[in-house]
């Protein structure tokens, strides 16, 4: 499990909070998925599907787009209210991945997508064995900046991004699940030069900082983007990710 972050529980816990509101900024400007990362992820004849730490419904939509009878599980309030409004028809509940309060053998499919880091681990997969059904899937998968572009690896430290796990990442889930299958995406996301600032003012590190701090994060970026990348304040870029997913099935005890 090399190549992840090293948040202590404390520290883990405050950086989620900071997602408990600003839901509106998060969803206008967050990254979507590849739709063949959804397809990949869903078992045949799955039928019931919950969506842990869903937030405002980015990759909830993509279960709900292939029939799964979804459950969007959160947190946040700011965030599911979101949700309800882009995704109407899915039930909404309050909750963690690791108290998701869903009953027990209940779903075919349960989904982490940019929630695994925010995580305690062997709680989740504990939670996840107890909510899936025998044979039921377990799949986590994250979006991050591709960082092995210089220009990309600059920006990303200005907005204090980073890397949340780098591609060399393997997440255990443990002997309750066969060993993780994975799969890689490369995409790209088209953002203004203002939707790029507003994408840095979503993060934890953001979120959290002081006024003095914010302030210089979005004047490092303004320099950046239009001064030394030379970008009109119109532009748009098209910023470099990829997708990494894994998948597991619940063994049978």
């Amino acid at each position: 499990m090399t190549g992840g972050p090293r948040f202590d529980d404390q520290r883990r816990r405050a950086l989620a909070g900071a997602y408990l509101t600003g839901a509106g900024q998060y969803d206008r400007v967050r990254p979507g998925y590849p739709a063949g990362i959804a397809d990949w992820v869903v078992p045949p004849r799955a039928r019931q599907a919950a969506d842990i730490g869903a937030g405002t419904g980015i990759f909830t939509g993509l279960l709900a787009d292939r029939s799964l009878e979804v459950t969007a599980v959160d947190p946040s309030e700011d965030m599911l209210a979101v949700l309800a409004t882009r995704l109407p028809g899915v039930p909404v509940l309050e909750g963690t991945a690791e108290h998701s309060h869903l009953p027990d053998a209940s779903m075919d499919l349960l989904t982490l997508a940019q929630t695994w880091h925010w995580c305690d681990h062997p709680a989740t997969v504990r939670e996840a064995a107890r909510v899936l059904r025998p044979g039921g899937r377990l799949a986590v998968l994250w979006n991050q900046l591709d960082v092995s572009l210089p220009w990309v690896h600059r920006l990303s430290r200005i907005m204090h991004a980073g890397d949340v796990f780098s591609p060399a990442y393997r997440p255990s889930f443990g002997p309750r699940f066969a060993p993780p299958e994975d799969v890689l995406v490369r995409w790209t996301q088209e953002l203004s030069v203002p939707d790029v600032v507003d994408l840095a003012r979503s993060r934890s590190y953001y979120r959290r900082a002081t006024l003095t701090l914010r302030r210089r994060v979005e004047a490092n970026l303004h320099w950046y983007l239009t001064d030394y990348l030379a970008f009109t304040p119109e532009a748009s870029l098209r910023l470099p990710y990829y997708t990494h997913a894994w998948r597991a099935p619940l063994l049978p005890t």
